[in-house]
């Protein structure tokens, strides 16, 4: 992975190049929504983050920077995923470590993020690997 680097994505092209990834992630979006409400995150401070390897996207997070009671100032991971194909070769850890990293320049407390229940490998990965703890559940309420 000598050649992989991480990126901030700054365009919107950079944006749209990585879809088919995030899509392995969020598979109910198609292109033209996900850049609908790309552009809406945008304005509210998400970020996205890329590793590159041999100039491919291989790896996306999107993250954004808020303070709660419980957290303080945070970085918030809305959306990891390494394509497929990709997986299990250090892309993930490489991105997290630069969250963490962007995080702790922008005076971040912390880095939280929320995992489906039934991604067990997920879990695992965030639990044994990243050194995250799992520490609460998330709940939702549909108003549709």
């Amino acid at each position: 992975m000598s050649s992989a680097t991480v990126r901030k994505l700054t365009t919107i092209d950079d944006v749209r190049e990585v879809f088919p990834i995030v899509a392995e992630l969020r598979d109910h979006l198609d292109e033209t929504r996900y850049l609908e409400l790309y552009e809406q995150m945008a304005e509210e401070g998400y970020r996205l983050f890329a590793v590159y390897d041999d100039d491919q996207p291989v790896a996306v997070a999107g993250v954004t920077v808020s303070t709660n009671f419980y957290l303080g100032r945070h970085a918030y991971v809305y959306d990891l995923v390494t394509t497929e194909a990709e997986r299990s070769k250090g892309h993930g850890e490489r991105l997290l470590e630069h969250v963490h990293e962007w995080a702790d320049e922008r005076g971040c407390e912390a880095v939280e993020l929320e995992s489906g229940r039934w991604r067990e490998d997920a879990h695992r990965f965030y639990t044994e690997r990243m050194g995250y703890e799992k520490y609460c559940y998330s709940f939702v309420y549909d108003l549709s």
